[in-house]
């Protein structure tokens, strides 16, 4: 019986101290590790600002011997594409020399031919032909070339460099709307959810890196991008789902209410588009015409005086003297928010300072614009003025799209501790690019 009742406690020891070592292994294993949210993830840092500058931008380094190029980062399109010798036809002067195809033309038989063509059944006569593009946006403005492939340098938070070949367009044709002869980014960064995003081609290339994107906007310029997973907050997004079968490749939520000061501007519920590719909002013209009228009826015309000899954005109001900042205004204006019907008590928050700018003249404009006037239709666009100090997260892994009110000055704690990120350069707002 003493033998049976040792061998009961030895054995109950034994589970006990197995049971320990499996708590202390699932309790380290859940333990953060650096190199678990590093391995994962890509951060960039962001120049531009909403005014003047107008675009939000990173600099990606492409090719055998990678040279710098800088893109708009747009997650209104899904087509990366930077200027190229191909020979060029016309390229306005950007801050990088051209991209040289080496070589390295994509086949219209590559499967990602199909994504960029307009209609996607276009016809491939020779399964060796070049794969051909040709993409116009919003303003008209207008990209043509041929599509590529070449190396792509990234470096993820635990320092390692991935070196993954991406399709991407070599513009050799570009039509730029109101930018005279030069082009202040070297293309475009297509981030939307299309096959021939960078993100989608990342996601099945490299497994581990999930196809999520998020930026956060400074309102004073700058930023930073991320890829990956590991920079999404556990707690304080507000989420709302992506609607399916979006069109263009959108990314698209709603319908939601339009509200100033509490009041809905609108009856109907509005679909939106998160379109970072944009500077300013579009509204329809019935929801424009009806927050116009809600924004006036607020103002106090003793204080302040329509503008109509400053043409920086279509409605601008002057002082009794020039205006230096937004908290110069603030208490004429109300705030907006949008409120999501899919999503029970989703509300995105937009204080002025998140439609409004102050123009060279100092006067006050309103960053929301009729869509109608350039040929939007019944679309409504949030673009970069609303997302100034959000961060917002395009979750394609769950079909979401997410946002929480934060400074987008500074790097989140979590990138605090990471070496290479110690040179990484935020609020650069005037194109000096050489500082990037």
């Amino acid at each position: 019986m003493d033998l049976f009742v040792s061998m009961r406690c030895l054995c109950l020891v034994l589970v006990f101290s197995a049971a320990l070592l499996l708590l202390l292994q699932g309790c380290f294993a859940a333990a953060p590790r650096k190199k678990q949210i590093a391995g994962s993830t890509a951060v960039f840092p962001v120049g531009g600002r909403v005014y003047p500058e107008g675009y939000f931008f990173v600099r990606v380094n492409i090719g055998e011997s990678p040279k710098p190029y800088d893109l708009d980062i747009d997650t209104g399109s899904d087509l990366t594409w930077v200027q190229c010798d191909a020979p060029c036809v016309n390229c306005p002067k950007g801050p990088h020399s051209l991209y040289k195809p080496r070589n390295n033309v994509v086949q219209c038989k590559d499967p990602l031919c199909a994504s960029v063509q307009h209609p996607p059944n276009y016809p491939c006569h020779d399964p060796g032909d070049q794969c051909d593009y040709e993409i116009e946006y919003a303003d008209h403005g207008l990209s043509r070339g041929v599509l590529v492939k070449d190396k792509f340098h990234i470096q993820l938070l635990n320092g390692t460099i991935l070196n993954p070949f991406l399709s991407f367009g070599c513009g050799y044709d570009q039509t730029v709307q109101g930018s005279g002869h030069n082009l202040f980014v070297d293309g475009v960064l297509g981030l939307a959810n299309g096959k021939c995003s960078i993100l989608s081609q990342l996601r099945n290339i490299i497994g581990v890196m999930r196809n999520i994107v998020g930026h956060c906007f400074s309102e004073k310029g700058g930023g930073y991008l991320f890829f990956g997973d590991g920079l999404v907050p556990s707690t304080g997004m507000v989420w709302t789902p992506m609607l399916q079968n979006s069109p263009e490749k959108h990314y698209s939520i709603g319908p939601a209410e339009l509200l100033y000061e509490g009041k809905n501007v609108v009856k109907n519920g509005l679909p939106l588009v998160f379109d970072s590719g944009s500077t300013y909002t579009y509204l329809n013209r019935q929801a424009y015409k009806a927050t116009i009228s809600m924004i006036k009826k607020n103002i106090d015309t003793k204080q302040m005086k329509d503008a109509p000899g400053d043409k920086t954005l279509p409605l601008c109001w002057k002082g009794a003297g020039p205006y230096k900042s937004i908290s110069d205004v603030k208490k004429f204006f109300k705030p907006l928010a949008l409120r999501f019907e899919s999503s029970k008590n989703t509300v995105m928050e937009i204080p002025p300072e998140a439609y409004l700018i102050i123009s060279k003249q100092g006067n006050v404009c309103l960053g929301i614009l009729d869509g109608f006037e350039v040929d939007l239709g019944n679309l409504n666009v949030l673009g970069d003025i609303n997302f100034q100090d959000k961060l917002v997260i395009y979750d394609n892994e769950k079909q979401r799209i997410g946002w929480m009110s934060t400074s987008c000055d500074t790097l989140p704690p979590k990138l605090e501790d990471h070496d290479y990120l110690e040179d990484f350069n935020l609020g650069i707002s005037e194109n000096k690019y050489e500082e990037l």
